[in-house]
């Protein structure tokens, strides 16, 4: 019995040193090396002081810059240590009224705008925390953003095509916008 508890303990020793401290350790290391912007978490800089991530969505709400998908997290939202989902299905009253409310609120901030709504632009991603929007969602605001900035629509239409990013090694996922990065593009303008 005596010689199975200290192989057990061996084992549980051994093991705790492996996974818990030499592989994040060699995978901390690696992810440095070979990609650290990602690693230390893609912050944004301005002026030397960090002013956000690409990889974690933010609050717009101004009609001069391009609004961002709704945030699920809690107790505020784009709350990066809350990553989550709301919960709400498809048949849910309290999602209805919340799209409900978002695409009243789209409207009145552009009025004159009668196409359909993009979805991504009344939902929250799965996260909670997207930082992207679809180019769809990028164009059906380009007339508000335009006409707030006093600029011509073909000149915020160019600066939303730069800021397109393609899908993942040109197959994985769908071509998205980071909202961070294409309002920090067009007040750099």
């Amino acid at each position: 019995m005596g010689k199975l508890l200290r192989q057990s303990l061996a084992m549980l020793v051994l093991l705790t040193l492996v996974t818990g401290i030499v592989y994040p350790l060699l995978v901390t290391g690696i992810a440095q090396a070979m990609f650290p912007h990602a690693a230390n978490g893609s912050v944004i800089e301005q002026d030397g002081k960090p002013i956000g991530s690409a990889l974690i969505g933010q609050p717009f709400s101004d009609p001069k810059y391009f609004w961002s998908r709704p945030s699920a997290t809690s107790p505020f939202a784009y709350n990066s240590a809350a990553s989550s989902g709301s919960n709400q299905g498809p048949t849910s009253s309290a999602l209805a009224d919340a799209v409900e409310q978002r695409i009243a609120a789209l409207r009145a901030a552009d009025p004159g705008n009668t196409a359909p709504v993009p979805v991504d632009l009344v939902t929250a991603s799965g996260s909670g925390l997207d930082p992207h929007i679809s180019p769809a969602a990028a164009a059906y605001q380009i007339a508000r953003v335009a006409r707030a900035r006093g600029v011509p629509v073909a000149a915020i239409e160019k600066r939303v095509a730069a800021a397109t990013e393609g899908r993942t090694f040109g197959v994985l996922g769908e071509p998205r916008v980071n909202v961070l990065t294409l309002n920090l593009a067009l007040d750099g303008r």
